[in-house]
C-alpha cells in the first residue's frame, strides 16, 4: 500500500524539497499552493485574494475529493514566509496580512485536514523558524 503526504506549501523552497524526497521514496505526495507543484501526484493550488474562509473550504473539499475514504500517514505545513518591519512601517499591514496568510491559516487548515483525513498514529508537523526559539536582536521592532 502506497503511503501518502499532504504537503501545504508544497511548491516553497521547502515544500519543493520535500515533495522530491517524498516522490523519491515512491509516496503518493499532494501539494497544496499558490502555484502547481509537476513533480507532486496531485496538486492543489489556492488564490492569495481568497478570504480565509474561501481557502479552507477549498482546500478541505479538494482534499476529499481527492483521497475519498483513503487516509494519510502525514500532513507537513511547511508553508510560511516572514517580512521585517515595525509599527510605524508604511507596509506593516500589508506584511502582517501576507504573514497571516502564509503561516496562520495554513497552520489553522493542516490541522483541520488532520481531524479529517490523518491515519491514526499519523504525523502532523507545523513547521516554524528557530528565529521564534532565538529572537531576532538587532531588529527594530520598536519605533523610532
Amino acid at each position: 500500500e502506497a503511503r501518502r503526504v499532504l504537503v501545504y506549501g508544497g511548491r516553497g523552497a521547502l515544500g519543493s524539497r520535500c515533495v522530491e524526497a517524498f516522490r523519491a521514496r515512491n509516496w503518493w505526495v499532494a501539494s497544496i499552493d499558490v502555484v502547481e507543484n509537476e513533480e507532486a501526484s496531485a496538486s492543489i493550488v489556492v488564490k492569495m485574494t481568497d478570504s480565509f474562509t474561501e481557502q479552507a473550504d477549498q482546500v478541505t473539499a479538494e482534499v476529499g475529493k481527492l483521497l475519498g475514504e483513503e487516509k494519510v500517514d502525514a500532513i507537513l505545513c511547511v508553508a510560511g514566509g516572514w517580512a521585517g518591519g515595525n509599527a510605524k512601517s508604511k507596509s506593516l499591514f500589508k506584511n502582517c496580512d501576507l504573514m497571516w496568510k502564509q503561516s496562520i491559516w495554513t497552520s489553522t487548515i493542516s490541522s483541520h485536514l488532520a481531524t479529517k483525513h490523518l491515519k491514526e498514529g499519523g504525523l502532523l508537523t507545523l513547521a516554524g523558524a528557530k528565529a521564534a526559539l532565538d529572537g531576532t536582536p538587532g531588529l527594530p521592532w520598536i519605533p523610532r
